[in-house]
């Protein structure tokens, strides 16, 4: 697209942009070499704009096939004089920790900056994991945005800033700030930037323990000048109020857009000084005793776990400050979201004020619960109605992340426990050996190809008794249908090669591997029969394009047929055992949503005499 602002935009123009989008800009009003990723929300946006609007030759994207691989090319790239930008979500940078760690150790003389997107609430994720410890545990200096404009404006910093110090730099956002829409003002698009020559030096770039000691004190070294950095930084600021206060507010991240708006909301805006960090590691400690020298009661507010107000408390006891801190309570807890109405609450009682919105009201009871489920026409279901068929309950089913994890619910019921990315085929072994039950481990193409590989090695080497069924559903489905190795070649294109998931598994020494139609029932049916009681380690490939990806990027037309629901209980029998999304009560008879129905003829398959196919109206 000639025409793309993000990528053609000139200095001054204003456009409204997602948080996502916004961190694109700033990459490319840094210059950026290099973009590596593995996608996963709420990050996924920043490494799919960069795909859409193609780069024109200014970067080279990578999707990468885990967060670990994404960081060492990215560190690679770096080391080779890029400037390289890799994203991920927050539990990705677990993943991406062991190169990352060392990285920090040698340096990266192109300068890299580590895009972690957090997730409070646990929106997309597992956990609620705040990875502000990563910036203290690996030592990395850290920027946190609270707007689009931030977002945009930290990110072209954090390159310079990685450049200057030769070192990685951590930005990290938040769900909410990689989701917000606004206004962001541009700056000027440089030239391509050049390339840092690599000087060969062992004894720095070689970490073996001598090297890693001496590079150690290098590295203290370099937060020393990273702290005179956060001190001068134009993202750190105090707001004073037109009245002289002993009361200071402290806060960071996208909790500083729920205090502007609490204290605006109230007329509370002269009640306290506020500073607001934005560059929040390593702590401008001086900035921050000068703030604290004029206050008697500071509140730290903050998002997620209580580091802020933990480093805050040592700082005025190392440094023999009288001032009181207070922070999380009953009110803000390090669980779930902040809002505008919770940090209402907590200055109120803070101000000593009557709270001016009423407490949170629980959901009524009888309000029927809304799960997320698989889609219509998604090919997982009939692989899962099969499998429970042929199992049911004597059967431990181990999941994985993706769509797939949708199959916990009844009546599908497919999801007994989850560790982890990667872990169906690891845990699921594990828990045979240990409880001497079949085990079905389900994981779909992509996660197979992330970290599922080196599990299934393991299963063979270590001669587990486990069956593997691989749900290839043609793409990273739950995350944007982005690429995976798994792809067709005529999707890739010239970007990338195909790699034969089946040829994998079977060059990993198993030979007991079968691929079917995941919609063929009958075929479905037969495989998993005749794996069922062999011992070792077993696979059954499932192939089917995700119902979404094939209408949306293949372009395939939906088939002209319909399914109409016929009256009795083989009727009532599919719904309670199927439960497509298509299907939906009308008094006592059962109904198809013909605008929901795919045409993918499972239903009747599994219940013949229930219903027929006709012709699509229109």
């Amino acid at each position: 697209m000639s025409n793309n602002p993000l990528l053609h935009g000139a200095q001054g123009e204003r456009h409204l942009l997602l948080g996502n989008e916004a961190i694109v800009r700033g990459a490319l009003e840094a210059g950026v070499h290099v973009v590596t990723c593995y996608p996963g929300t709420p990050s996924s946006e920043v490494p799919d704009t960069f795909h859409r609007i193609g780069g024109e030759g200014r970067y080279r994207l990578e999707y990468s096939v885990n967060e670990k691989v994404a960081m060492e090319v990215a560190a690679g790239a770096a080391l080779g004089g890029a400037m390289s930008l890799v994203t991920m979500k927050h539990v990705g940078l677990n993943v991406a920790a062991d190169p990352l760690f060392t990285a920090v150790y040698t340096g990266l003389p192109g300068g890299m900056v580590v895009l972690s997107a957090d997730d409070p609430g646990c929106h997309s994720s597992q956990n609620e994991q705040d990875n502000r410890y990563y910036a203290r545990f690996a030592m990395l200096p850290c920027f946190e945005p609270a707007s689009a404009q931030e977002a945009k404006d930290m990110t072209r910093e954090a390159f310079s800033l990685a450049r200057r110090l030769e070192q990685p730099v951590l930005l990290r956002t938040t769900t909410r700030i990689s989701h917000l829409r606004g206004p962001v003002d541009f700056d000027a698009l440089p030239e391509p930037q050049p390339k840092k020559d690599f000087q060969r030096d062992p004894a720095r770039f070689v970490p073996v323990p001598a090297v890693a000691r001496r590079r150690h004190v290098v590295l203290d070294e370099l937060m020393a000048r990273a702290r005179q950095a956060a001190e001068e930084s134009s993202f750190n600021t105090i707001a004073e109020p037109a009245e002289a206060t002993t009361l200071g507010i402290i806060t960071s991240g996208v909790s500083r857009n729920y205090l502007a708006d609490a204290l605006a909301a109230n007329g509370w805006e002269g009640r306290a000084r506020v500073l607001e960090l934005g560059m929040t590691w390593p702590l401008p400690e001086e900035k921050i005793c000068a703030f604290l020298d004029r206050c008697e009661r500071v509140l730290v507010l903050e998002e997620g776990e209580g580091l802020l107000e933990q480093d805050i408390r040592v700082l005025v006891q190392r440094r023999g400050l009288s001032v009181s801190i207070e922070g999380k309570d009953d009110i803000l807890t390090h669980q779930g979201e902040y809002s505008t109405t919770l940090v209402t609450r907590r200055l109120a009682r803070w101000f000593g004020e009557t709270c001016p919105v009423q407490e949170p009201r629980s959901m009524e009871p009888d309000l029927p619960g809304r799960p997320p489920n698989l889609c219509p026409g998604c090919s997982h279901r009939a692989v899962y109605y099969t499998v429970r068929q042929i199992f049911g309950d004597d059967a431990y089913y181990s999941s994985d992340i993706g769509c797939y994890t949708l199959g916990l619910l009844p009546p599908l019921r497919t999801a007994d426990f989850l560790v982890c990315m990667g872990s169906s085929i690891s845990a699921g072994s594990g828990f045979a050996r240990a409880s001497e039950k079949p085990v079905v481990a389900f994981i779909g193409d992509s996660t197979f190809f992330h970290s599922g590989m080196t599990g299934l090695a393991n299963a063979v080497f270590n001669q587990h008794d486990v069956l593997m069924v691989i749900l290839d559903n043609g793409t990273t489905a739950m995350t944007g249908h982005q690429p995976n190795p798994g792809m067709q070649q005529d999707v890739l294109g010239g970007m990338s090669s195909h790699m034969d998931i089946e040829a994998i598994v079977r060059g990993m020494g198993v030979t007991e591997v079968a691929k079917v139609r995941a919609f063929n029932i009958k075929a479905l049916t037969t495989a998993l029969k005749d794996m069922k009681d062999k011992p070792g380690v077993r696979v059954l490939i499932t192939e089917e394009p995700c119902v979404l990806y094939a209408r949306r990027q293949l372009k395939k037309v939906a088939p002209q047929v319909a399914v109409v629901a016929q009256q009795g209980p083989e009727a009532m029998r599919c719904l309670e055992e199927l439960a497509c999304p298509a299907f939906y009560r009308h008094g006592d008879n059962l109904e198809v949503d013909a605008t929901l129905c795919t045409g993918c003829m499972v239903c009747l398959q599994v219940a013949p005499g229930a219903f027929k196919a006709r012709k699509r109206q229109g």
